[in-house]
């Protein structure tokens, strides 16, 4: 009989899906993806406000007729500070690791020593004590606090830094008769800047803690997922072994002064192995004998949770459509999607052709397997679609990659 399918797909298909979605898969980095860009878009903002403070200093320097050594050196150190304060912020998003507090403060003790001598230089090279001070405060904000902590020294670095300001503004003014609007730009943006990182480390925890929260409300799911299955399985086995049990007790009992009585537990005690056996399967079934319709649900939730764009076109009547057949296929590909897809979009959908069912996925292909030899998780696609007397299609494009599953539709007596 010739193959029912015609292509293969990029690899073949793992004992057990679930290991796709476990820390480390491709599903479980894509979810992991959209935190980790928005810290270092975080760090990024951070730096790029630190930067504009510090040529702020510069300009300040030159308003101040500063040598043009003191300029170079104050630029340079800017720089070295901003470099300086990288570092900190990994570490404070590192805090919660299992490092020990002696090792983190080393890993922060350079920076703090940068931090200082860059405070003191600027200081010294300004005149301005506002700008002596911001370095030091600044990287005080990025130290891992206990709660309620940061807060109370953003409230005292704010006044400790407009007062500074206030007297900065004072001598400026005495020595050159007046002060310009870079001068109210350079205080309003040096004393903002402590307060503007504490919001955003602020913001980052919240995130953090969403985060871990999500995390933590899937474990929780899967676990109660996984008790109830341990659950229904020890009812149904242990009420079986125990009767098992007991019939092989009697006929022991019995075999010596009524053989027949012993034969007839005996015959008992199998006809309960098999109570067990199809009961174990009726359970399996009853986990695996999702409506379809939830099955492409279920699909299409998994793949946006993964960061890909989707949408399902399904037939009203998708529940009756075979899902002995279609119900693992769908499973199976949205595996594929997840294993080998770009990960930007894909589409779905079950629809009634006449006498046959036609499902389609379609999703965009990953550069790093757009040319490669693909393996063979088609086949046990193909030999449920086989078992059923359908057939597989496989198209495959440069950017795009489709496959189009047609089954019998089910007579209506099997539809009930």
């Amino acid at each position: 009989m010739s193959s029912p399918y015609t292509e293969e797909m990029s690899a073949p298909l793992p004992a057990d899906s679930t290991e796709n979605f476990g820390p480390g898969s491709i599903g479980s980095r894509r979810l992991r993806t959209g935190i980790t860009v928005t810290w270092w878009y975080t760090v990024a903002g951070l730096l790029v406000f630190q930067l504009m403070v510090v040529s702020l200093w510069i300009g300040a320097q030159a308003n101040l007729g500063k040598s043009p050594s003191s300029v170079v050196i104050m630029a340079i150190g800017g720089v070295v500070w901003c470099a300086a304060t990288v570092p900190l912020m990994v570490q404070y998003r590192r805090r919660d690791e299992t490092a020990g507090a002696a090792a983190q403060w080393r890993a922060m003790l350079l920076p703090l020593i940068i931090s200082v001598a860059f405070a003191l230089t600027a200081g010294l090279l300004s005149g301005l004590w506002v700008v002596g001070a911001v370095p030091l405060v600044q990287s005080l904000m990025l130290l891992n606090w206990p709660r309620g902590v940061r807060l109370r020294l953003v409230i005292v670095a704010l006044v400790l830094l407009g007062g500074l300001w206030f007297i900065d503004l004072r001598a400026v003014t005495s020595a050159d008769g007046g002060s310009g609007e870079s001068w109210w730009t350079l205080g309003f943006l040096s004393i903002l800047l402590p307060a503007m990182t504490a919001s955003s480390l602020w913001w980052w925890d919240v995130l953090a803690t969403l985060d871990r929260a999500r995390a933590a409300e899937s474990r929780l799911g899967a676990t109660q997922e996984r008790l109830r299955v341990a659950t229904d399985v020890h009812d149904l086995q242990g009420h079986h072994l125990q009767v098992i049990a007991l019939q092989l007790e009697l006929s022991e009992r019995l075999l010596a002064r009524d053989p027949e009585a012993a034969l007839q537990q005996l015959r008992l005690a199998r006809s309960s192995v098999a109570e067990a056996q199809q009961g174990t399967r009726d359970l399996a079934m009853r986990f695996r004998g999702v409506p379809l319709r939830d099955e492409i649900d279920n699909a299409v939730d998994l793949l946006r949770a993964a960061g890909t764009s989707v949408n399902a076109t399904v037939s009203a009547e998708a529940n009756l459509a075979p899902a002995a057949t279609l119900g693992p296929i769908i499973r199976e590909t949205t595996t594929n999607v997840l294993r080998h897809g770009a990960g930007k979009r894909a589409h779905l959908s079950l629809q009634r052709e006449a006498e046959q069912w036609r499902y389609e996925i379609t999703n965009d292909r990953a550069a790093e397997t757009a040319g490669n030899v693909e393996g063979s998780g088609l086949q046990g696609i193909g030999r449920r679609v086989a078992e059923a007397n359908g057939s597989v299609q496989v198209h495959r494009g440069k950017h795009e990659f489709s496959i189009v599953v047609l089954v019998p539709a089910l007579n209506s007596k099997e539809e009930q």
